[in-house]
């Protein structure tokens, strides 16, 4: 098997290096940084397995991640127990708290080879109902990656299995669903008013009559945006009108 230590302490790379020593069938083809290097060592060797931070520098191991088509197995090691169900969340084979043990880590690597259970799925759910707020979103871009902070998003699309982010400098596409950003968002501030449109409620100016029980929500960089019979309901609770 091949493997990747992306994290940006030296000391908790040669840890993992030293406990992966009883394991002569794992070979550790490269060591990173940051999760920039990460993607492209992952890119370059697709390892069978990364040992993965989760803070980190530019951009943390949940956003490295989710920018990588059929990623490895994963084993997260990090300082913050926090994260430990959105870990699961993001389908972790395991999740190590810093500092570990080496019996800890030999039991990390025993479910390797085991399939999820129902457990686990149920720790995923769990997962998705706490999701964490988040105020930025990191797509790529043209081979780049771009970080969009939440403020500078004007509205999100629907568009097929992916999500259109909507800001000042264009338009950008995601792998997620609009159930994944109406949890992470701040209820307050973007909100779902179409099966296919969350806005930024900021950005609204007017909202007109639209047919039958439905409206337009105009925002001030001139959008129109349609509003269902449920979406004009929480927007007059958000609102206050």
């Amino acid at each position: 098997m091949k493997a990747i230590i992306i994290d940006d302490e030296p000391l908790a790379r040669m840890m993992v290096k030293e406990y992966l020593q009883a394991y002569p069938h794992i070979e550790v083809v490269q060591e990173c940084n940051d999760g920039f290097e990460g993607m492209k060592a992952i890119q370059q060797h697709q390892p069978d397995l990364i040992f993965l931070d989760i803070q980190m520098p530019k951009i943390n191991g949940f956003e490295m991640l989710e920018l990588i088509d059929n990623p490895p197995q994963v084993i997260f090691t990090t300082a913050f127990e926090e994260y430990a169900i959105k870990a699961f969340d993001a389908h972790a084979a395991d999740y190590l708290l810093k500092p570990f043990s080496k019996e800890r880590f030999d039991k990390a690597m025993q479910k390797l080879q085991q399939p999820h259970t129902n457990a686990a799925q149920a720790v995923v759910e769990t997962a998705l109902q706490a999701a964490t707020q988040s105020n930025r979103i990191v797509v790529k871009d043209n081979g780049k990656i771009k970080i969009i902070p939440v403020v500078q998003v004007q509205y999100l699309e629907a568009a097929d299995d992916y999500v259109k982010i909507v800001t000042a400098e264009g338009s950008f596409l995601k792998k997620k669903t609009m159930q994944h950003f109406e949890d992470i968002l701040p209820p307050q501030e973007f909100i779902r008013i179409h099966r296919s449109y969350i806005v930024n409620a900021q950005l609204i100016t007017r909202i007109d009559p639209y047919e039958k029980d439905s409206h337009l929500a105009l925002l001030t960089t001139g959008a129109r945006l349609p509003v269902s019979k449920a979406g004009y309901a929480k927007l007059k609770e958000v609102l206050g009108i």
